[in-house]
């Protein structure tokens, strides 16, 4: 599976019980609130135990916004890209509220019943780095994150030392291609060094595949699987 996207027709909640996605359609509203109409169709199913939170990454569905490196071109984005270097501004306001908006979605599974370090957080492209922000300040305790082909934004706004909140202890899965034109190894390998000054490094996994581009492959996939299965297992 690899082309030169792997965007997806998310963010979807998965439930243990079904493993359902969500719908592909975009409908109407605020950003959150078609956050959570979203994770509603897809956790419609009965005892359910666990939920995996996907983002997309640019493209796709989500909320509509201009984004400056595409001319300004309104498309599905979490939040305006200005740039694709390690030094180019970032869009603060615009990050902050799109993982405040994902904060409310863990908060609505938290009180569905699921608990939160129930929870994994996963993403590609634009969609990891906006996973990777919002498992670092958020108040809920989580299970992991999956970041895949991606950054962590707002890189210097955070501490030189590890953080304070529950998350300090999460258990990370980065995983990017060596031959990524468009977001280069070299944003991951500053990502997971960052990430391990932020976390325990012995809970943050760096996966590199070869040949892979701005995409996806099988063992990335199965990769994901695994880590997945290990943080949650079934509940009896």
């Amino acid at each position: 599976m690899c082309g030169n996207n792997m965007s997806a027709p998310l963010p979807s909640v998965v439930p243990a019980a079904r493993k359902a996605t969500a719908a592909k359609e975009r409908g109407p509203g605020t950003p959150v609130a078609w956050l959570r109409r979203e994770a509603t169709r897809a956790g419609a199913s009965p005892a359910r135990f666990h939920s995996v939170i996907f983002l997309h990454g640019l493209g796709d569905t989500g909320p509509v916004m201009p984004v400056t490196l595409n001319m300004k071109m309104a498309m599905p984005s979490w939040f305006d890209i200005i740039g694709l270097s390690p030094d180019a501004q970032e869009d603060e306001p615009g990050i902050k509220q799109a993982a405040e908006n994902v904060k409310a979605l863990i908060d609505q599974e938290v009180k569905n019943g699921i608990p939160s370090n129930r929870i994994i957080l996963g993403g590609f492209s634009q969609g990891g780095a906006l996973s990777l922000y919002t498992a670092l300040t958020t108040q809920q305790k989580l299970a992991g994150v999956t970041a895949l082909s991606c950054w962590l934004p707002l890189r210097a706004s955070f501490p030189q030392s590890p953080i304070s909140g529950p998350n300090r202890e999460i258990s990370i899965l980065q995983c990017h291609g060596d031959c990524d034109p468009l977001v280069p190894l070299m944003f991951g390998s500053l990502t997971v060094e960052k990430l391990k000054t932020l976390v325990n490094p012995a809970n943050v996994t760096f996966k590199i595949y070869e040949g892979m581009m701005h995409c996806s492959c099988q063992q990335e996939m199965m990769d994901v699987k695994q880590f997945i299965d290990k943080l949650l297992p079934p509940v009896d």
